[in-house]
């Protein structure tokens, strides 16, 4: 059996060895510094782990030196360490980093590399991609790709209509950096919560605005081959409004490590979300202006016998997904592997990536 490191004992992390562990085909290994953390993993799970101080660069070789894979769940801040000890110990590397910076130094790591390097392996980035580029080879000529990802509370109840449902560094940052987007065919960056929208999904209003990272390098593969295309975050309507308020009147994105102090403290976590994508290609198929549309809702609940939140289920289910591939030889064993060249129909038909193909029906109340 193939040796995986997990990095990261959080909600996806944990998820991510679990599943990995279940199928009975990975010796898996999750890896955190918070050694009660992982015990207490472990107590649910039985999965193997061990405490490593994850910003020692020796340490971590040490750790991926016998590692078929190494799947990152941390925080974006130590992409690049672990990709580097990857690289250093040619280990195939994974991970969920929605950090523009982050995944162009990975992209730098895989050049000439004799590993797989495969970032941004979740749900935005990551799925979304593959969705919106399976729809765009079916046209003849691009027009517009719109693509539409959210992680909501199924039962807001608070001002900003939202709970925590993921890493919240990564909500903050998706806020504040610039967003890649093609606008009259010219790839350029323009400022998130911004070109704001609204639509309706089963009855349901939302809103939808730039945030940054969702598209991964979906722009660049694009450049020069459609009119326009955009990633935007799906919320509440008023969610936006707030954020704003937030983040550029009281200044809060000078100010990371307050207003992450404000989630934590006043946003509850939830188990009772629901993942949205929504993608949108328009173009010209046999000189006929046309669209397709691709829509998901998956909500928490049962994946094969373990409660999982929605977000969890379908972020560490793509990127597990991507290592079946990888391992089965679906995908490339050596440079960079963009989510896009990723097959879609062989990902749905895959053991993970089928949370995608049959959406999770809504939990009752969970306990």
């Amino acid at each position: 059996m193939r040796n995986i490191a997990v990095m990261g004992a959080g909600n996806i992390g944990s998820a991510i060895a679990d599943m990995l562990h279940k199928t009975g085909d990975y010796t898996v290994t999750l890896y955190d510094r918070d050694e009660a953390r992982l015990a207490g993993v472990a107590k649910e799970s039985g999965v193997s782990w061990k405490a490593v101080d994850v910003g020692d660069a020796d340490a971590l070789d040490a750790v991926l030196e016998d590692a078929y894979a190494a799947l990152n769940a941390l925080p974006f801040q130590l992409t690049t360490l672990i990709a580097e000890s990857a690289a250093r110990t040619r280990t195939h590397y994974l991970d969920l980093t929605e950090d523009v910076a982050s995944a162009r130094s990975v992209m730098d790591l895989a050049k000439g590399a004799d590993t797989a390097f495969v970032p941004q392996c979740g749900l935005a980035p990551g799925f979304i991609s593959i969705a919106a580029n399976h729809l765009a080879k079916d046209f003849d000529r691009l027009d517009e790709v719109r693509m539409r990802v959210g992680a909501l509370p199924q039962h807001p109840s608070n001002a900003l209509n939202y709970n925590l449902t993921w890493s919240t560094d990564g909500v903050i940052n998706e806020y504040i950096e610039p967003c890649e987007a093609i606008v009259e065919g010219k790839l350029i960056e323009v400022p998130a919560l911004q070109e704001r929208e609204e639509f309706s999904i089963d009855g349901v209003r939302y809103e939808a605005f730039n945030t940054s990272g969702g598209l991964g390098t979906f722009c660049h593969t694009l450049a020069g081959k459609v009119r326009r295309l955009n990633y935007r975050s799906i919320r509440y309507p008023g969610h936006c409004t707030l954020m704003k308020a937030l983040l550029h009147d009281l200044r809060l994105a000078q100010r990371r490590e307050v207003l992450h102090d404000i989630f934590e403290h006043a946003l509850p976590a939830t188990l009772q979300d629901v993942v949205i994508i929504f993608v949108t290609v328009t173009g010209w198929r046999n000189e006929t202006f046309m669209q397709e549309t691709f829509v998901r809702k998956i909500y928490a609940g049962d994946v094969d016998g373990t409660f999982r939140t929605a977000i969890q289920s379908t972020t560490a289910s793509a990127i597990c997904a991507v290592l079946d591939m990888l391992a089965g030889g679906d995908l490339p064993h050596a440079g960079f592997i963009k989510q896009e060249d990723i097959n879609l129909d062989h990902f749905l038909a895959n053991r993970f990536g089928r949370v995608y193909a049959e959406p999770i029906q809504p939990n009752a109340m969970v306990n």
